[in-house]
C-alpha cells in the first residue's frame, strides 16, 4: 500500500489532477446555531455521574447549542445539575446550595429530546 501511495503521489500527472479537483472544493464554515428560546438558554448546567443515554461530550454540545453554559463544577452560579448514577460530591454541593437537580430522563424531556 505504501508503495502504491508513493507511486501515485510521485506521478506529476496525478498531482495536476488533484490540484484541479481541490480547486473545485469550496468548504463552508461550520456554524453552530444557538437556540435562545430554549428553557436552558442562559443557564449554567453541570453534568455529574454516569450518563446512560448520551456521552458527556454529546450532552455538553447539546446544552451549548441550546444556549446553556456547561460548567465542570457546582457553585452558587450553577442553575441546574443533571445527575446520573454514581454522582458524588457535586450532588452534595448542589443540594447544600439549593440548586435544582434532575436526572438524565428529565433533562432529555426538558430539552425536547424525549426521555
Amino acid at each position: 500500500v505504501i508503495n502504491a501511495l508513493r507511486d501515485f503521489f510521485g506521478n506529476e500527472r496525478n498531482d495536476d489532477v488533484l490540484d484541479a479537483l481541490l480547486a473545485q472544493v469550496h468548504p463552508k464554515p461550520y456554524v453552530v446555531e444557538i437556540s435562545a428560546g430554549s428553557e436552558v438558554s442562559g443557564k449554567t448546567v453541570v453534568f455529574t455521574g454516569t450518563l446512560e443515554k448520551m456521552t458527556r461530550s454529546e450532552a455538553k454540545a447539546m446544552a451549548e447549542r441550546l444556549g446553556a453554559k456547561v460548567a465542570g463544577s457546582v457553585s452558587a452560579k450553577t442553575d441546574l445539575v443533571v445527575a446520573g448514577p454514581g454522582a458524588g460530591s457535586k450532588l452534595k454541593v448542589a443540594s447544600d446550595l439549593g440548586i435544582e437537580v434532575i436526572d438524565e430522563d428529565t433533562w432529555l424531556q426538558r430539552i425536547g429530546r424525549g426521555g
